[in-house]
């Protein structure tokens, strides 16, 4: 789910030739095994807000920032990032939303308009995808808006409603891309039909860097027949990875909450900080973040943390195999898997057609 080298981005500060020269002199003194590691930069794109709406005037002494609960210095502070967006807008397009599924492609359009159309971010690319049962690629990252529209007018209604498997697949493509990555997801509920489940979704999010935007429209104010579950499950996702969820009754209100995605990618800032020494020690696997806004009543809203890969056992001197310990996987809920036990396989991805010329699935993951 997602590639691990995207999951930490910005220049490295190399440690192994002097991690090198230690393992040389712990194994004449007959020590345990140097691991190498690289320390490299992460980022954050955080938005901030308050009550009011987001805080567009705050400076680097308004941040705070914690990894695994201890205060790491801030190195990177940029006000109104500019860097490029690379955004997946993402259609629900299971039986459940066919009667509003027109306006949804309308609204979606207008966006794509207006998130596009600015001469100041000419590097912000989009895509569109649509998902029911299987996830299909109508149209792939351009700036083109006539063939962004195209694309979003062929969605047709499918069966089954597979969310996971949309944003673990989205994450995948996005995992490449450069500068800021967000997901939008237009849908009435729950997950029905993906082969991938809620962390899997929200793994591959972690590794792509990638926010989530859920709009849930759904078509009555009563909680009859409502999904609460799958409601709460897009909630989660858009908040342990930097989004924001809009919940709102009918279609009707989908320009205000694109807007006010559009607002919020328009105003954040980008937060960067070098991991402490603990997170270099071989272990990889989460690390949890959280950015405080030292303003009263305001809040950031970031991803949860992200993942570093395990560290590779540095060569031996002496020509001796050294080995590394069997690392500690750590999954998103903050659990570790017994030592030297296997990991799981991965859930088997869904059928998928053939691709087209801006009209089919995902290419095979790489």
């Amino acid at each position: 789910m997602g590639r691990v080298p995207g999951s930490v981005l910005g220049r490295s500060v190399r440690l192994s030739a002097a991690l090198a020269l230690l393992s040389a002199a712990v194994a004449q003194q007959g020590g345990t095994p140097v691991f190498t590691t690289d320390v490299a930069l992460v980022t954050l794109p955080v938005t901030a807000r308050d009550r009011e709406g987001p805080l567009p005037d705050l400076g680097l002494r308004d941040f705070e920032v914690l990894e695994d609960g201890r205060e790491v210095e801030i190195s990177v502070f940029e006000r109104r990032t500019n860097r490029p967006l690379s955004v997946v807008v993402m259609l629900d397009t299971s039986l459940s939303t066919a009667i509003q599924l027109s306006y949804e492609k309308d609204a979606a359009g207008r966006f794509l308009d207006r998130l596009l159309s600015s001469e100041d971010h000419p590097l912000d690319m989009a895509a569109v995808y649509s998902f029911s049962s299987e996830v299909l690629v109508l149209a792939d990252f351009a700036r083109d808006r006539k063939r962004l529209a195209t694309a979003l007018g062929r969605a047709r209604p499918g069966t089954g409603t597979s969310v996971y498997n949309a944003i673990s697949l989205a994450s995948d493509e996005l995992a490449g891309r450069t500068g800021r990555r967000v997901m939008i997801l237009i849908t009435d509920g729950g997950d029905t039909t993906s082969a991938a489940g809620f962390d899997d979704a929200m793994k591959a999010a972690h590794l792509a860097e990638a926010a989530i935007y859920p709009l849930i429209v759904l078509p009555i104010r009563s909680d009859a027949g409502r999904n609460r579950g799958g409601e709460h499950a897009l909630i989660t996702l858009a908040g342990k990875t930097g989004g924001e969820a809009f919940v709102q009754y009918g279609a009707g209100d989908l320009d205000a909450s694109f807007d006010e995605v559009l607002r919020r990618l328009r105003t954040q800032y980008l937060l960067g900080f070098y991991p402490r020494a603990v997170a270099t020690e071989g272990k990889g696997g989460f690390r949890a973040v959280e950015v405080r806004v030292l303003r009263e009543g305001g809040e950031a809203l970031v991803r949860s943390g992200y993942y570093v890969p395990v560290a590779t056992s540095a060569p031996d001197p002496s020509g001796n195999e050294r080995t590394a310990p069997d690392p500690v996987t750590i999954h998103p809920r903050g659990k570790a898997s017994p030592p030297r036990q296997e990991p799981k396989a991965p859930p088997a991805k869904p059928p998928v057609r053939p691709p087209l010329r801006d009209r089919g699935t995902l290419p095979p993951r790489r």
